[in-house]
């Protein structure tokens, strides 16, 4: 079955602007991404998400899995693991390595589940 491709618009905006914030994450007293540059993504109802670039993110920490999902505005994620964070940290990192063109912007950007997280700081 061919996934349905959904264009962002008044009756589902999303909105893409830079953050100016300073954002930290952490697991298990190691800083997995620090960046100035993060989106902010604001996606209909749904609270705003920051995704920072891959080069602000220590990939070293991290572990690709085999999950996966499918956003029709977005288009499909690939997720990743921070092993130093245990069971609560699987599949804390998602990311759209080809996003649909609409969104091209996020593409070499990831986002962090807060909850998967030890913290995520904003300065």
């Amino acid at each position: 079955m061919e996934k349905p491709v959904r264009i962002p618009g008044p009756d589902h905006p999303i909105t893409l602007t830079a953050s100016s914030a300073h954002v930290v994450v952490t697991v298990a007293g190691k800083v997995v991404a620090d960046s100035r540059h993060a989106l902010s993504l604001k996606e209909a109802s749904y609270p705003a998400v920051l995704y920072i670039p891959r080069g602000d993110v220590d990939m070293s920490l991290l572990q690709r899995t085999d999950h996966t999902t499918y956003c029709p505005y977005k288009g499909d994620a690939s997720y990743y693991s921070i092993p130093s964070g245990g069971e609560r940290s699987v599949n804390a990192i998602w990311t759209y390595e080809t996003p649909h063109p609409a969104m091209h912007d996020i593409k070499d950007y990831v986002a962090f589940y807060p909850d998967r997280v030890d913290t995520i700081e904003l300065g």
